[in-house]
């Protein structure tokens, strides 16, 4: 671990999520004086306050919380915080550090790091390389958006552990280091829109965007590994940016490092196509979650983890909670919930995973996408009926009419408990009810967990039908 001496100086935590609590935690220990500032009041904040207050730490709260930055020397900026602030600016010009969880984990980690990022998939791939690696015996910390904030935990971590982080590009925006082992899954559209609330961060044009992730990639070193989807040109793309060892997977064709063979995912060993495991023994839904599980594999065969092992892991993985996760069947319905997805690419893929007859539920807060390709998709899919919620009703059903202008759509519903009801009593058996609303949740709900888990709840203790 390198050396980062912040004794008896004043540190400041931007913003107490979960990361800036742990971080808050960090610099405690390490002998700092720390200061937490939220735009948030005492009772927003709730009892983890009190809990920090004992440890030592003040607090600077309300809408003056990033007043007087000059007065600190270091900033630890959590990633919904955007550095364009004039208040950061002009802490950067007058040479206040800037410091992020991220950066700090790629400077003083004692261990290798495995960093993956794209636009989504990455808390799936990052959770199984995760569960790949620690069945072949290694100590794996996860973290990033998935597992645990992992700073507080440095002082626990040796050379022979391996970690483990799930990173977005307002994670790599300012990063100046990059992993030994980078995953760039496939890369869309997002974060183009300050739609978060609690969030000023957001990323000016897709060009912006898809910088920021290329820091994942861009100061490896010729030891180091980079995976990247051959399917997708811009996550391929990354490959030119980097000097580490770059390996392919590919479910469109045969001539990358992983891919699919005769209905088995494949790992190119020695140029023999060894299998790895049938598509007909996964249980995540989708073939973009075979591009995940080819992505993992990859990171996994690095570290020399068995095929046995890969098999038997993959086998049992069943995917991360609001990921086209199975929520109920109820008088042969099915209802899943895939409220994690936030795009129209997220949602397409879901539309994709299934042959059954499909009820959408779709639609939330406005993130400034285009519905057209979504549009597209549910004309070319099992779709038979559209429930559209939130802002973006009449964008998608606008999207929807242009290339299916019969397809049943209903709108108005105002609750979960509505829409599931509604749903439930359009649905037939043998069809799928899926949730994945293409938007982001706020308005009608707290967050994509509370959309998810109200759609869960409420189909879960539905009285079956009568036929």
């Amino acid at each position: 671990m390198q050396n980062f001496n912040v004794f008896g100086k004043k540190v400041a935590i931007l913003g107490v999520s979960l990361e800036g609590i742990d971080s808050a935690r960090y610099f405690v220990c390490e002998g700092a004086k720390v200061f937490c500032c939220d735009r948030r009041i005492r009772p927003e904040l709730g009892e983890v306050i009190n809990e920090l207050e004992k440890q030592g730490v003040s607090f600077c709260l309300g809408s003056n919380y990033l007043r007087n930055l000059e007065k600190y020397d270091v900033l630890v900026r959590t990633p919904g915080m955007s550095l364009r602030l004039p208040e950061l600016i002009s802490a950067v010009k007058s040479g206040i550090q800037i410091t992020s969880q991220t950066k700090l984990l790629f400077e003083l980690a004692p261990c290798p790091i495995i960093g993956v990022t794209g636009t989504k998939g990455k808390g799936t791939t990052s959770t199984l390389i995760a569960e790949l690696l620690t069945s072949a015996g290694y100590r794996v910390h996860l973290g990033g958006n998935v597992g645990q904030p992992l700073l507080s935990r440095l002082p626990q971590m040796t050379p022979a552990d391996l970690l483990v982080l799930e990173l977005s590009s307002f994670q790599l925006e300012d990063c100046i280091r990059s992993p030994q082992v980078a995953v760039v899954l496939t890369v869309g559209s997002d974060h183009l829109a300050n739609f978060d609330p609690l969030s000023t961060n957001f990323h000016e044009s897709q060009v912006s965007y898809v910088a920021a992730k290329k820091n994942l990639v861009r100061f490896q070193k010729p030891d180091d590994l980079c995976v990247v989807n051959a399917d997708d040109s811009v996550a391929n793309s990354f490959g030119k940016l980097t000097k580490a060892r770059v390996v392919r997977y590919s479910t469109a064709t045969n001539s990358a490092d992983a891919g699919v063979n005769k209905n088995f995912l494949v790992l190119k060993i020695k140029e023999m196509l060894v299998p790895v495991i049938s598509v007909s023994e996964i249980k995540l839904r989708g073939r973009h979650n075979w591009e995940n599980i080819l992505a993992a594999c990859l990171v996994a065969r690095r570290y020399a983890v068995p095929v046995q092992t890969m098999q038997k892991v993959i086998n049992s993985f069943t995917g991360l909670p609001h990921r086209l996760e199975e929520a109920a069947t109820v008088s042969g319905v099915t209802f899943y919930n895939d409220s994690f997805s936030t795009t129209p690419e997220t949602a397409i893929a879901a539309i994709r995973s299934f042959t059954e007859p499909i009820l959408l539920i779709a639609g939330g807060s406005e993130k400034g996408a285009d519905f057209t390709k979504l549009g597209e998709a549910i004309s070319r899919s099992s779709v038979h009926m559209v429930i559209l919620i939130g802002d973006v009703a009449p964008k998608i059903e606008t999207a929807i009419r242009k290339f299916s202008p019969h397809l049943k759509i209903i709108t108005g519903l105002t609750t979960m408990k509505q829409i599931v009801t509604k749903a439930f009593s359009e649905a037939r058996p043998g069809s799928v009810v899926l949730l994945s609303p293409a938007a982001a949740s706020f308005g009608l709900f707290k967050n994509y967990k509370d959309r998810g888990n109200q759609f869960k709840h409420y189909a879960q203790i539905l009285t079956p039908k009568t036929y």
